[in-house]
């Protein structure tokens, strides 16, 4: 009797975009998919950056997130994604520092690599699916503005210092030094069945994963459908004033293709929630997007936003997001394309 081949979809980003989306696909999960996430390697700010600094590993902050994320230790087990996400609070040394982020390194001290710290760490989360970091280089991530100026590091270009300008467009994305796609993604890319860029920062989350070397050329060799979902709100220092096709340009321009599907949230945001943004100089994503003009792409516009707005973690020194996209609808739209 023969037996079907499961449809494998692959999340690639960082974050809690890429978590919302996995957290969803889970719950959505038959036999009939495999699920898979590539994170980024360039994360440099708070809990992460810190352990970067002092041990020399890869950021394990957007591993841990889509570990969580695929875990299925919930229930009884349900302390061990609590203390993956847990944050310390105080204490000198320890305040703002993730223990999920802490177990990783020691995992990566004891077993000499991290791709052998998230294999024993997907197994005590009972993790469906793979974690894949999209390489196993140390590397920075570099911005160049439309004035000319150049910003360093993935927490420099998320969260503007120093007098930067958020307003000014980002032309140029790249990594110093130049890194390689790991053996895991690219296989994982090209297998897939069903690709998806997003939602989270355009540039420090999800161009980040294609400026590797190698990501660009294994996205076109893919015969998988390629899923954009864009974001709620611009960011401030990334994407301000970029509006639903200048993401959908911008991602086309660094994977050498366009999306085949791209997904836009229809329902209003909350005024109040507006507000908050607004003083941070965030806005809604404007959808310009005209459907006879995307001809290479399938616009699929609905309710997508989640109804709670987010509270941050005690200790959590970041700026995170307030509202986040609809996990569940996400998934059901997502696996509808399958």
């Amino acid at each position: 009797m023969h037996v079907k081949k499961p449809k494998h979809i692959l999340c690639m980003g960082g974050g809690t975009g890429t978590y919302t989306v996995l957290s969803g696909l889970k719950k959505q999960m038959t036999e009939q998919v495999d699920l898979s996430a590539i994170v980024s390697v360039s994360d440099s700010g708070g809990s992460t950056g810190r352990l970067r600094d002092e041990f020399g590993y890869l950021p394990v902050g957007d591993l841990r997130m889509a570990l969580v994320a695929l875990s299925e230790a919930e229930n009884g087990d349900d302390v061990l994604r609590k203390l993956f996400l847990h944050r310390f609070n105080k204490g000198k040394g320890l305040d703002g520092h993730n223990v999920g982020n802490l177990l990783l390194v020691a995992l990566t001290d004891i077993l000499g690599s991290e791709e052998r710290a998230i294999e024993h760490a997907s197994k005590v989360l009972r993790v469906k699916g793979n974690v894949i970091p999209v390489s196993t280089d140390a590397v920075t991530l570099v911005a160049q503005c439309a004035d000319g100026s150049v910003v360093k590091g993935e927490s420099s270009i998320d969260e503007p210092r120093h007098g930067r300008d958020g307003t000014q467009k980002i032309t140029k994305l790249w990594l110093e030094p130049s890194a390689h796609i790991s053996d895991n993604a690219q296989e994982a890319i090209e297998d897939a069945d069903l690709i998806v860029l997003g939602p989270g920062d355009l540039y420090s989350s999800v161009l980040a994963n294609v400026v590797v070397d190698g990501v660009s050329s294994a996205l076109q060799r893919s015969k998988g459908k390629l899923v954009y979902i864009v974001n709620l709100m611009s960011k401030y220092g990334q994407t301000h004033g970029l509006t639903a096709k200048g993401h959908v340009d911008e991602i086309a321009r660094y994977t050498n293709r366009f999306p085949d599907y791209v997904m836009i949230n229809t329902a209003p945001l909350p005024s109040a929630i507006l507000g908050k943004y607004k003083k941070q100089k965030e806005f809604p994503i404007e959808d310009d997007i005209d459907t006879n003009a995307h001809k290479n792409s399938k616009i699929l516009r609905d309710g997508f936003l989640a109804k709670e707005e987010i509270v941050k973690p005690s200790g959590d020194i970041l700026k995170r997001s307030l509202i986040r996209h609809d996990s569940i609808k996400l998934a059901r739209a997502i696996i509808s394309l399958i």
